[in-house]
């Protein structure tokens, strides 16, 4: 489907694309098919409502088993063959409400429903492409509002600042393989999240760079090569993916791949976090962070849990 997906926008047919977290599994259709597909997206956000975010009954790991997955990323980093890596995991959870409900009633950013299959509601942003100018916007570092301090807490946490540079470093770095002039545009921005049970802040940054006025012809090319997104694996990235997959101990298929649209010019995407899937009649959850030398155990296993929402 890479091949089709590239075929469509270098003819400048408008066109909605989801991956999976590795980048192995393309799906891509026409703006006008996607009704027929039973495919709901939006990107820009949504006007707030009065009524608050939900936060559904979740069953998530105990937090024992969760130290036993913290420490063996924490021995990795120690022998040097990860420095950041982004651990999630899977979390039971009851709603009265079903996926397309839920697509219905959660307000943000970057919205997908694919059938009955999975929905995401995610706050970031993956790559942006205007007038032959790439952007990516990689968030990385969090901190509930009602800390003291907490924007002062959040941007001087050295864990926080040592996890977000190494991330805008590698997509720097990403960026680079498909396009030139890097540049850091704003470093460690502070935006609101909206939880329900609490607000959060989080820090993120953007980094731009040309591309050739060809990309349309070359698009499948430049999505491989920028997968799996970097805030959402880590650094070094292919042995870091490696680890996960050894760590985390279950498939993220679509969650943490990318989804976005072509609209005849320019292209959006977003990454797939705050994620519900259906399996099997059941619906899972799935939530995580970034771990790094600096990590603590309980507020990783807390920012997880934090994560489990509606907005």
């Amino acid at each position: 489907m890479v091949e089709q997906l590239t075929k469509w926008i270098s003819a400048g047919i408008p066109t909605f694309f989801y991956t999976d977290f590795k980048g192995e599994k393309f799906h891509c259709h026409p703006l006008d098919d996607l009704k027929n597909q039973e495919i709901e997206f939006s990107f820009g956000g949504d006007v707030p409502r009065n009524n608050s975010p939900h936060k559904p009954h979740h069953s998530p790991l105990s937090y024992k088993h969760y130290i036993q997955k913290f420490e063996a990323v924490a021995e990795h980093i120690r022998a040097g063959n990860t420095y950041l890596l982004n651990l999630t995991l899977p979390t039971l959870i009851e709603t009265p409400y079903s996926l397309q409900e839920i697509y219905a009633m959660a307000h943000a950013p970057y919205k997908l429903r694919v059938r009955d299959e999975f929905v995401c509601f995610s706050p970031e942003p993956f790559i942006t492409i205007e007038e032959n100018t790439i952007h990516t916007y990689p968030m990385k570092g969090t901190i509930d509002a009602s800390h003291p301090n907490a924007i002062e807490t959040l941007l001087n946490d050295p864990k926080e600042l040592a996890e977000h540079t190494m991330i805008v470093d590698l997509l720097r770095n990403d960026l680079g393989i498909v396009a030139t002039d890097i540049q850091v545009e704003a470093f460690r921005t502070i935006s609101t999240i909206d939880t329900g049970a609490k607000q959060l802040l989080q820090t993120s940054s953007h980094i731009s760079g040309k591309l050739s006025p060809a990309w349309r012809e070359n698009i499948g090319d430049i999505l491989k090569s920028l997968l799996p997104a970097g805030s959402i694996s880590g650094t070094p990235k292919k042995r870091t993916v490696e680890i996960i997959e050894e760590i985390e101990g279950y498939d993220r298929g679509y969650f943490t791949g990318v989804f976005g649209y072509f609209d005849g010019k320019n292209l959006y995407s977003a990454v797939a976090i705050r994620f519900i899937e259906n399996i099997n009649g059941t619906l899972v959850y799935k939530s995580g962070g970034g771990i790094t030398a600096e990590s603590d155990c309980s507020k990783e296993y807390q920012e997880m849990i934090d994560k489990i929402y509606i907005p």
